[in-house]
């Protein structure tokens, strides 16, 4: 699904396309409302779980995956481009695991020096790198779809490695040498955050490249993609509001019973998310790459595993606690700015075009 760069295009879309932003706001409505209006339904959503992920939340994500997956052409020449785009490669790198987890770690200090808990949970909302949702928001960017597969799988590899250590550095060894106050200790293990990357990245990809490779041989690449991606194509942004439904149905009575909290901790989410896009973009631009790889660029470091950091959150602080709060108001923030971002990126699109013109 790509929006159109003009009016004629865009009168083309389909319903579902043109009024996105309109569906995912009710979606995000719905969700509070349910989560208000129905006595334990965040209680029997949050049991709906096996090895701390939840299965509502799991299939959403998956339905949500499987069809822009299914678009990336996996074939070695399509690949090679992008891994051998040092640019992209190293900048990736450097944003996602250098400046983005220190990016959040500042802002939770300047913003919520009195708030420990909310402060907590934001950081491990910066150490959580995206590897899902991303890939909706760069496809509905006209983002380089090779590129983000291949980035997004070495998000999922730094994740298993790189998590514990980054948590034990920005929440315990960091706080004590700048005399902060006491740190925090996460209890999470390798292979829980392993577990996680495979049921969120490692199904649908798998289940994309086997529905890529089948259908090439099957049908040749042309007829795949004029009749196969079209229908399987809408699915990718019905998973997305099922999916929205859900993780604001899961704390919809926490998020509306405590509104100054939730705008404290929207905030510095709101700064982190307009830095990581905009610099990163710029970044892109200045390294001379292409539109569709500086959205791609963009994209993968402004977005975060939310499931990942609510799980973390919620396994070594308590549902109930302030760490589970705000890694559940990373989403109710993301959504809407990143949605906002796609039709930015999709300006800034049209503009580099006219310029080439």
């Amino acid at each position: 699904m790509e929006p159109g760069d003009d009016a004629g295009i865009v009168a083309k879309l389909s319903t579902l396309d043109r009024f996105l932003p309109l569906w995912i706001i009710a979606a995000m409505a719905a969700g509070l409302l349910l989560g208000r209006a129905v006595n334990g339904l965040d209680d029997a959503l949050a049991g709906l779980e096996v090895g701390g992920i939840s299965l509502p939340i799991a299939i959403g994500l998956l339905v949500m995956m499987y069809p822009v997956l299914a678009k990336v052409r996996y074939d070695a020449t399509s690949l090679r481009t992008v891994t051998g785009d040092r640019r992209l490669m190293a900048s990736s790198l450097v944003i996602n695991w250098v400046l983005g987890p220190a990016v959040m770690f500042a802002l939770a200090w300047i913003f919520l020096p009195d708030l420990p808990e909310f402060r907590t949970g934001l950081i491990i909302v910066g150490l959580a790198r995206c590897i899902a949702m991303v890939i909706i928001w760069n496809d509905l960017a006209c983002g380089d779809r090779e590129a983000a597969a291949v980035l997004v799988a070495l998000n999922s590899v730094f994740q298993v490695l790189a998590f514990g250590l980054l948590g034990w550095l920005y929440l315990d060894l960091l706080p004590g040498w700048l005399n902060l106050g006491e740190g925090e200790n996460l209890d999470i293990s390798a292979a829980e955050i392993a577990l996680n990357v495979l049921v969120f990245l490692g199904v649908p990809l798998i289940a994309g490249f086997a529905t890529r490779r089948i259908g090439e041989q099957r049908l040749g690449r042309e007829r795949y993609e004029a009749r196969v991606l079209p229908r399987i194509g809408p699915w990718a942004l019905y998973g997305l509001l099922f999916t929205i439904v859900l993780l604001f149905a899961l704390q919809g009575d926490a998020i509306t019973s405590a509104p100054w909290d939730v705008a404290r901790i929207a905030l510095p989410l709101l700064v982190y998310f307009a830095v990581m896009w905009f610099g990163s973009y710029a970044l892109g631009r200045a390294a001379g790459l292409p539109y569709d790889r500086t959205a791609t660029l963009a994209f993968t470091a402004a977005g975060n595993n939310f499931e990942l950091a609510i799980a973390v959150a919620i396994g070594t602080f308590g549902v109930t606690s302030g760490q589970a709060l705000a890694g559940v108001v990373g989403p109710l923030i993301e959504v809407p700015v990143l949605v906002a971002l796609v039709y930015v990126s999709l300006a800034l699109r049209r503009r580099h075009a006219v310029a080439k013109g």
